[in-house]
């Protein structure tokens, strides 16, 4: 029997026992994904793609109240819909969280409190007395991070003394120094390097007098402790903080010797990537970062350049009624990855106009041109797709896999185009396998841990090692082209996530909540490689059941990332129900009592028009900082994991789809050369 903390499940709501099969339970799942498919189809974009809405916490919409007084935007009906927006988001207690259901977090609050009084709140209304008692409870301006001190210190909050030093002459040691700008991961680098320019030019852009925020120390003598040191003296920490002290020193002297060269490189930097995308990296806090950069640097806000990249941020605002609230990114090739393979496994044929057309503008995205990922990985050709629709820099390799799946069972009219297509897109995705077998999201080899050491890598996210998630759906992405279980590449990955596996059975999750995305993740690629019986695939299923709600469902909170002993436990939700029956399906019959009560609860909470309500966040950012609610997410998933039980049940597989010999691609040893052997 499934069970939860202990406790078997008790009967579902209608009386029926969980797990007993219903003898319409089949036709419930036809009409469910015939329903969830009618949806799904209703929401694809006239030129192909599907794009949901990508929310997260309130700091967005904060922030961009400040960014708007920065550029001179700061229009009163705007700013107004974003206070709005951010009002609503206070706790009880007075704060703000970073995740659906989370605690009061205080970055999140100091800048909802600075956004609010730069929006005209006045400290004596009462959600702002209680806002301002609540950071005080959790530790002041003074316990505030590296990013938020850095914003506070363009307005003039606090001083650049208590800003980690992040100078321009972080651009100069080459890419094989153990520390450069390419051995950090791509989304920091693409934040750090436009603050490289800020803490060079330090630009004043103070914020109104009425707006000041002096009341949110606890010290009222606006004292910031130094970064503490590690109590042993010979320690990683110590290193990075004495670096620290020493480029502080070296700002206060009037004589830089290579500052004139960093500047500059920085400066090439950014006005490069700002090109084959649209915006820096695509996302929200470079993008803005890059716009501070540019004025900074003399470029006014009319310019041309500048008025691009703001359009771009614009592109982000949601305006719902008397709300407007920002996406850190969109989501679009992501999203119509994940559409299109759910719909192909129910059963839409491979040559239906909606694949045909949003194949093709997949195919349009492929990126053929170079990026950052080629500093390390010198010797392969371009061939990956990125999460946005332009981001040409920064391909990610999860992106790539899911998107190959579902291009694979395309019936696509021009097949050269297609193939063509996979076999670049697959060249890629191998070389970009690391030393340790597994594969990170956008970089080869970017695990150099003590980096995570450095006085501004508390957004917990430094750099870009193997994880069990995205390594999971490489593998899936090779299983289903045609490779064994025997390839040499495919061997390597399956030993690291062997390593990988917890005590308990399960799988980390580094890009979804949590224990589940990343157990689902791995489970669905060994039955695509047909392991599912195999001992690790067991005791992952094993854990899985023994996660499962009441009612059938399942459910993982964020802070699972905080305290491990919450994995798997959370209130439920459809896309992590998904995950967690898809992992059973992988490993157990279709008449499994979990099972069973899984797609019974996913087929009772669909509403009539096909969809399933879901306002959690399941999606991570940064894990412990930063988190995602994925709108399609609630819909696409439960109709992969509804389409493939049924498929399951009737037996039925799929159509023709396009395979590859793995004798055609060479594997690449640890230094990027290709062995020249298979």
């Amino acid at each position: 029997m499934t069970q939860e903390a202990g406790v078997e499940l008790e009967p579902t709501g209608n009386g029926r026992a969980a797990g007993t099969i219903d003898a319409d339970l089949d036709l419930k799942v036809r009409q469910a994904v015939a329903r969830a498919t009618e949806h799904v189809l209703s929401l694809q974009a006239p030129e192909g793609y599907w794009v949901g809405e990508l929310q997260a916490d309130s700091t967005l919409e904060s922030d961009y109240v400040f960014f708007l007084h920065v550029v001179g935007q700061f229009e009163p009906e705007r700013v107004g819909k974003l206070a709005n927006y951010i009002r609503r988001r206070q706790l009880p207690d007075g704060g703000w969280n970073i995740y659906q259901g989370g605690p009061s977090e205080l970055n999140a609050t100091v800048k909802a409190y600075v956004a609010l009084k730069l929006a005209g709140h006045t400290p004596d209304q009462p959600h702002m007395a209680a806002a301002r008692l609540r950071i005080h409870e959790l530790g002041g301006l003074e316990q505030t991070n590296s990013y938020t001190r850095f914003y506070l210190a363009l307005g003039g909050a606090v001083k650049w003394k208590h800003v980690p030093a992040i100078p321009p002459e972080l651009m100069i040691p080459p890419s094989w120094f153990f520390f450069n700008v390419y051995s950090v991961s791509s989304w920091t680098r693409a934040i750090v390097v436009p603050l490289t320019i800020l803490y060079a030019l330090r630009p004043h852009w103070p914020v109104p007098e009425y707006a000041r925020v002096d009341e949110l120390f606890r010290d009222p003598s606006g004292h910031i402790p130094a970064f503490d040191w590690d109590p042993k003296i010979v320690s990683w920490r110590n290193l990075f903080l004495a670096i620290d002290r020493s480029f502080k020193l070296h700002e206060s002297l009037p004589w830089k010797p290579l500052r004139k060269i960093a500047f500059a490189r920085a400066r090439k930097w950014l006005v490069e990537h700002l090109e084959r995308s649209e915006g820096l990296g695509a996302i929200y806090p470079a993008m803005v970062n890059s716009i501070f950069a540019l004025l900074a640097m003399g470029y006014t806000a009319d310019d041309p350049l500048t008025t691009r990249e703001l359009k771009h941020l614009r592109d982000f605002e949601i305006e719902k009624g008397d709300t407007i609230c920002l996406q850190p990114c969109l989501s679009p090739v992501w999203d119509s990855a994940i559409v299109m393979y759910s719909l192909e496994e129910a059963g839409l044929p491979a040559d239906h106009p909606a694949l045909i057309k949003a194949a093709k503008w997949l195919l349009d995205r492929q990126i053929v041109g170079p990026g950052d990922w080629q500093v390390i990985n010198k010797d392969a050709a371009p061939g990956g797709w990125a999460f946005e629709f332009q981001n040409d820099f920064y391909p990610d390799v999860d992106d790539a896999s899911f998107v190959m799946m579902a291009l694979q069972r395309v019936a696509y009219p021009d097949k050269s185009r297609l193939e063509h297509s996979l076999r670049r897109g697959l060249e890629w995705l191998v070389s970009m396998q690391n030393r340790d077998g597994g594969w990170g999201a956008f970089d080869r080899d970017n695990d150099c841990v003590v980096l995570t050491k450095v006085p501004f890598a508390d957004h917990n996210a430094m750099i870009d090692p193997s994880t069990a998630d995205v390594t999971a759906r490489v593998l899936e992405c090779l299983g289903r082209l045609g490779w064994s279980s025997s390839h040499p590449v495919v061997k390597r990955a399956l030993a690291f996530l062997r390593k990988e596996q917890t005590e308990e059975g399960a799988w980390y999750g580094r890009w979804g909540v949590n224990y589940i995305y990343g157990t689902s993740g791995v489970l669905r690629m060994l039955e695509a490689f047909g392991l599912g019986n195999s001992q690790e695939a067991q005791r992952g299923a094993d854990w899985i059941c023994s996660v499962q709600n009441r009612g059938g469902g399942f459910g993982e909170s964020c802070a699972s990332y905080n305290n491990p002993s919450l994995k798997g436990r959370g209130a439920t939700t459809a896309s992590q129900t998904a995950w967690g029956l898809i992992g059973l399906l992988a490993t157990r019959r279709v008449d499994d009592p979990a099972v069973i009560s899984a797609v019974q609860y996913l087929v009772e909470t669909q509403t009539d028009e096909g969809y399933w309500n879901e306002t959690e966040f399941t999606g991570t950012g940064f894990p412990r900082v930063f988190y995602l609610c994925y709108h399609l997410y609630r819909n696409s998933f439960p109709l992969y994991a509804l389409a493939h039980y049924q498929n399951l049940r009737d037996k039925r597989g799929h159509g023709e789809s396009i395979r590859f010999s793995p004798a055609e691609f060479r594997p690449h040893n640890g230094n990027g050369k290709k062995n020249g052997r298979n």
